[in-house]
């Protein structure tokens, strides 16, 4: 094996790219699956392509005077995505967080994988690169050499960190089941090549390059299987890499019918690798079981990318609150106690979670790597909270809505030879009936609609089971302080 890297093949771009490089980049021999049929082009199929150009718009933005100086800094010339910036003050972290809030207000918190999240990942692993070193310095090496391509080519990631589960039993047991799970088949002075699956790759038809890493929930990485230890990217287009998307919930209907599944379905895909060839430049972790176990941790990119998620659902729960009082001042709702009170409750939600996401901030404080870091508990506290949260949001868009919900013709009844009946029976008190249409099919499209089933089961397992993250949160908490005042007060008696 051959793991010299003095010198990357990876090209150095030119900072952020425009929507329109962003979508030609998705050009390519991508091999991507979706309702039976290989998709030709992902910026032209009806399932994949607008949630595409949703995309591309956001990638507009970065270059926006109106936008420019909260999304990017610059570096060696070159204006990158601010959240390539690696922190060394807590008014960068600031910054981080200023500008993955507003990257979320752009989709309203309805694209959880927005490419600041795995941008977040990246710039932990390059701020933290020694820790690779106990691997080789080769792979320390790859991770900064690969963060500088990432960076000035404005690349957008998607990942992968589960094997498929075949046996619950194994899986429990941390163990990889052979038939299926991605492992190192063979390798050679230029790199490695892998087979198996993975999932689940959000917005994965839609990247450039696919993030594997090893998991940090279900620590699968144990004994001596070394062929599953492993951390590397591969571009979405290598030969041999398939993704297998679900069900579109894109339908093509117009904005106005559904305003959020016609912009932000972004797709999930299963990733199946056969004999994909991995360069070794692009290798990070490799045959090391107890690093892959630590590495998410101890580089902090759990926490960075904690920082990411609480602010896109604090965004979220923003716009839910908005969607409930227009509702409620539609109908005049707005003055009944009990309504209000419900209202409140979804109010209360959002400020804990931006009361946590300003804790996380201020509390910021310098990590072993000479890095900035967000206190991690605020962080931790809120990814625990929100699957609870944002069912209950959901619930109460329901409640309010009710039969609303359902009493939403389709945008042609608005023109055709109903349209007078429709203008004079779907009125509300304090708004017109095509106003009045527009708000609960929106509301529709968050609750009840396919694309709303998705976003509330994807809440609820975003990072991980319920269970598995509520232990992960209580076996790091600090327990002992609270228990030393109750033994100290028993010790009185």
């Amino acid at each position: 094996m051959s793991t010299k890297n003095e010198e990357t093949m990876l090209p150095l771009g030119n900072g952020v790219r425009s929507g329109k490089e962003y979508l030609e980049g998705l050009k390519d021999d991508r091999e991507v699956w979706l309702q039976g049929k290989r998709v030709a082009d992902v910026t032209e199929h009806p399932g994949l392509n607008r949630s595409a150009r949703t995309l591309a718009s956001f990638m507009d933005r970065q270059s926006d005077p109106k936008y420019r100086d909260t999304v990017t800094f610059e570096q060696d010339g070159k204006q990158i995505a601010t959240s390539f910036l690696v922190p060394k003050s807590k008014e960068d972290i600031i910054k981080r967080g200023d500008a993955f809030y507003e990257w979320a207000k752009w989709s309203n918190g309805m694209f959880g994988r927005t490419p600041d999240y795995k941008n977040a990942s990246i710039t932990a692993f390059y701020g933290g690169a020694e820790l690779l070193e106990e691997g080789g310095k080769q792979f320390a090496d790859n991770m900064r050499n690969y963060y500088h391509y990432a960076t000035t080519n404005d690349k957008v990631l998607t990942h992968s960190l589960l094997n498929p589960t075949v046996n619950f039993e194994l899986s429990k047991q941390g163990k990889s089941d052979k038939d299926v799970s991605l492992k190192v088949v063979k390798e050679n002075d230029a790199g490695i090549f892998v087979t198996g699956a993975r999932l689940l790759a959000t917005l994965g038809p839609q990247a450039d390059e696919v993030e594997v890493f090893p998991s940090t929930l279900l620590n699968r990485q144990k004994g001596s299987d070394l062929e599953y230890a492993f951390a590397f990217v591969a571009p979405v287009a290598s030969p041999g890499l398939k993704m297998i998307c679900r069900d579109t919930y894109d339908h093509a209907k117009s904005h106005y019918d559904a305003p959020l599944s016609s912009r932000y379905e972004e797709m999930d895909a299963v990733v199946i690798f056969k004999d994909v060839f991995v360069p070794w430049e692009r290798v990070f972790i490799y045959r090391e079981p107890d690093l892959c176990n630590r590495a998410f941790a101890q580089n902090h990119a759990v926490t960075q990318m904690m920082h990411q998620v609480v602010c896109g659902k604090l965004a979220k729960a923003e716009f839910i609150v908005g969607l409930l009082c227009a509702m409620a001042k539609a109908s005049g709702k707005d003055k009944d106690m009990n309504i209000k009170g419900q209202i409140a409750e979804a109010m209360f939600m959002t400020e804990t979670l931006r009361s946590l996401r300003f804790s996380a901030e201020q509390h910021a404080h310098e990590d072993e790597y000479g890095n900035y870091i967000p206190l991690r508990r605020p962080l931790d506290t809120s990814r625990n909270l929100f699957p609870k949260m944002y069912p209950r949001l959901i619930e109460l868009v329901q409640l309010l809505g009710s039969s609303s919900l359902m009493a939403t013709p389709n945008e042609q009844d608005l023109t055709n030879e109903i349209a007078d009946d429709v203008d004079k029976y779907f009125q509300l008190q304090n708004l017109e009936s095509k106003d009045r249409i527009a708000l609960f099919r929106l509301a529709h499209d968050l609750s009840v609609s396919g694309f709303g089933g998705r976003q509330t089961l994807y809440e609820r397992y975003f990072f991980g089971p319920p269970n598995v993250m509520h232990a992960i949160y209580f076996d790091l908490y600090n327990k002992d302080d609270m228990m030393d005042r109750v033994n100290s007060l028993l010790s009185e008696a």
